[in-house]
Order: structure tokens, then sequence, then C-alpha cells
């Protein structure tokens, strides 16, 4: 028998739908209307694939804010005819992961699968984590976790070995472009009833950064307020209110920006530096933090080729403290400037690695007896210093002997290039090496007019 449409329920589902903020409403229902991850929704992608042949395995979606997660994994259950479960990893306790394992156990009988996501993931216990396993092990679930922290090491190893990683990159301006665009004209979005000139879909898409649902939602914010004027810059501008940096100080971006600023540093380029350093600042990172970074890279990737690139370094670190910000920015701002725009040497930070890495293949060898402590006791008893010639009195204050250990004479863990000031170090060296090893004379090391000998 034939039910009577439900006028009331219909009523209260389209009530529903347009009292939904615009994000929701334009939610994608097939994975064609999709925005973005060609690699993984193309004709080729994995995901795409593994839907049609009815094969998805429990999936870890990873990826930074507005990317599709939950809609994927609301996809995934649809195009597989499974059933959706959804639990937050803020609010949900292992009693509702144990009441969803009993549910999908209950469905498995009647045949049908279930599609558990949890959103953030990275946020459960690990005893929650481990309450997984068993399931997903044996394919009570297709566990499908989202998280915006990179999963190797934010997740139990144990829980994402038994799980497929899909890494989910920003969309594209192109492809929030069209997300825009399809808002504007969609019945389920705006459907005309505003005008947006095209400045302000760039306004739009140039704030979103590549995050969909922050574009749509500062789209249906910027058409609230323009009324029945049509969207403007200026309109999308004070929508937006200010765009909040997604940024967090123990995450992903934290470890990224700050690799990036430092990439910039020793690459040379100043603009991204301060770029890079601006992310951080806006986004609330603690600036002593930026200061560190930038001591280790004076000698990390400056070092000898320009001596005053640690002084530099350090002066901002100690203006920082005296300072504050907001104006200690100009001081992190010039040494950054100047890291970046130094000639740049990894000479000390290679050496000191090679150094390292021989002390612990190779052992710790004694000192020559000549370099040993030479206290009275010692000289006298154990011969401490015998043979050992204070360069103070050789001619160019150097005596060409070799300090290191014996049989290690022609060992060299220091190589110098020939940017900036380090060019006169690497010709300095070069010259007491071949010193050391009788190729040359005495007087070749004496600086010019410095010939004097200190007994």
């Amino acid at each position: 028998m034939t039910q009577p449409p439900d006028l009331f329920g219909d009523a209260v589902e389209r009530g529903l739908q347009g009292a939904r903020p615009l994000a929701a409403r334009m939610r994608p229902r097939t994975l064609d209307e999709v925005a973005g991850h060609a690699d993984q929704l193309g004709p080729e992608g994995f995901l795409r694939r593994a839907i049609a042949a009815d094969e998805v395995p429990s999936l870890v979606l990873y990826g930074p804010p507005g990317t599709g997660k939950t809609t994927l994994a609301r996809l995934v259950a649809t195009a597989t005819r499974a059933e959706f479960e959804e639990l937050s990893a803020v609010s949900a306790g292992l009693a509702d992961v144990r009441a969803v394992m009993q549910r999908a156990r209950d469905r498995l009988v009647a045949g049908t699968r279930t599609v558990l996501f949890i959103d953030e993931i990275h946020r459960f216990t690990k005893s929650q984590q481990d309450a997984l396993l068993p399931a997903v092990e044996d394919g009570l679930v297709v566990l499908i976790g989202a998280t915006t922290e990179n999963p190797f090491y934010e997740v139990n190893a144990a829980l994402v070995s038994r799980m497929r990683v899909l890494q989910l990159h920003a969309l594209g301006p192109d492809e929030v472009s069209a997300l825009v665009d399809r808002a504007v004209a969609d019945e389920r979005g705006l459907a005309g009833e505003v005008v947006v000139v095209p400045e302000a879909r760039a306004a739009v898409v140039r704030m979103a950064g590549g995050d969909a649902r922050y574009a749509l939602n500062l789209l249906e914010a910027s058409a609230g307020l323009a009324g029945d004027a049509p969207v403007t810059p200026e309109v999308v501008e004070r929508a937006a209110g200010g765009r909040a940096v997604v940024y967090d100080k123990d995450g992903d971006q934290h470890y990224n920006v700050a690799s990036a600023f430092i990439k910039s540093l020793r690459g040379s380029d100043p603009d991204a530096a301060l770029y890079w350093m601006a992310v951080m600042l806006e986004g609330g990172e603690d600036p002593k933090f930026i200061a560190r970074r930038m001591i280790v890279a004076a000698s990390e990737d400056v070092g000898n080729a320009d001596p005053q690139a640690l002084e530099v370094a350090v002066a901002a670190a100690r203006a920082l403290e005296f300072v504050g910000l907001p104006e200690a920015r100009i001081n992190l701002a010039q040494a950054a400037t100047y890291l970046a725009l130094a000639p740049k040497s990894d000479a000390s930070y290679r050496g000191i690695d090679a150094a390292l890495a021989h002390v612990r293949h190779e052992g710790a060898r004694v000192p020559p007896l000549a370099l040993r402590d030479a206290s009275p006791a010692n000289r006298d008893n154990l011969g401490h210093g015998t043979g050992y010639a204070n360069p103070h009195g050789a001619p160019g204050r150097v005596t060409g002997d070799s300090c290191m250990p014996e049989g290690m004479e022609d060992v060299t863990f220091f190589a110098p290039g020939g940017m900036g000031a380090e060019g006169e170090l690497a010709a300095r060296l070069a010259a007491l090496r071949t010193r050391a090893r009788g190729a040359a004379g005495s007087d070749t090391m004496a600086p010019s007019g410095d010939t004097e000998d200190h007994g």
C-alpha cells in the first residue's frame, strides 16, 4: 500500500535545508561534485577505484581544514551501501566506541556493513585507539579517521599500519573559484539571489587559502552583509573581519612553516623568509622560537662565510627579551633579512657531524703525549707535554705540528668553501695543511709585519 506523502515532514526538511549554512547545503552528493583531489578521485585515483571495486579499506584522511574529509567519508558509505556512524574524538569515550561495534555486529547479521568515521582521530587516547584495532583487523567496520596532524606521529603505529593513509591537499585557486561559482548559481546555494562581482569572487578565493568551507562561509557572510546590493571586494573584506591564520604551535603547521622559514634563509630569499616569519607571528608562535632558529641558522647555514651573522642573530634574540612584541618584530625581521642575504657556508655544520660520526664509529683515541695535561705531577711522573712546541714561539705563531691523535694526522673534517670571509679561512687552512705535511717553509704563514717570536 502506497503511503500518503508526509506534507509536514517535507516542509520541515525544506525548512532545515534553508536554515543550514551554505557550506552544509553545498556538501557534494557524488564523487564528481567533490572539488580537488584528482590524485585520489580521478579515473585512476586510488579511492575512486577502490569504491568502484567495493573494496575500500580502512583509511586515514590527512589534510588541512576544509579539504572535504568528512564529505569523502560520507560518500564512501553511500557508494558502498554501508551504514554511516560518526564519532568525534573530542567527546566520544570507550563506551561510545563499544556501542558502535555492537551495532556494526548486528548489522552484519543482516548483511549491512558499517563505515565508522572518527573526526580528529589523533585526539583519541592510546586505549581508545587500541580498542579499534580488533574491529579494523577483522573487518567489522571500515574505519575512516580524519586528522589535520601527521598520522605517522600522532596516531598509534599499530593502528596506522592497518589503515591506508590518504593525504589531502588544500584546494587550488581554480578549484575554490569553481566551487564559489557553483554556490552562487546552484539552487542549493544562493541560486542567483545576489550579484557577486568578479573582483569579490577573487577576494573570496584569495582569502580562503584553499579551505572550501571557509570560502563558502565567507561567501554567505558577504551576501548577507551586502543585502540587496552587489557583493564587492570591500564587502568581502568587512565580512572576513581579518582572516584567522590556521596554525597549531604543536602541530604540522608549526613544523612545516618553520621548515619553510629556515629553508628560505638558507636559500637567500629574504621575501620568503619575511613571509613565513609573518605566518608564524600571526599564528601565535613563540617569538623566542623564531629567534632560536635564526641563531642556529647563523652557524648552520652562514657560518664563517660571514661570522657577524651569529652576532646579528644573538643580538635580535636579546632585543626580543628587552623590547618584546610587537616592536621586536622589526629586530627579528632585520636578523632574518641579514641571514638570508649573507654568503652561505655549512662547513662547520658538516665538519662537526663528520667528527662526531668518526668518534661514534671508531671510538675516542687518547691525545698525543705532547698535548696531554702537563701539570707538574703529570709532567714529572708521566711525561705529559713532552715534545710540545708552543706556537707562540714559532714564526707566524704556527709550528705546523698536527694536534690529531697518532695515526690520524691526515684525517680532515673541516672543508671551508670560498664564500665571503670563509674564502680567506680556506686559503689559510690550505697553507696550514701544506705546511703540516712538510710541503712549504715556515715563513709562508707569517702575517705581514708580524715575525716576532714569543718564548
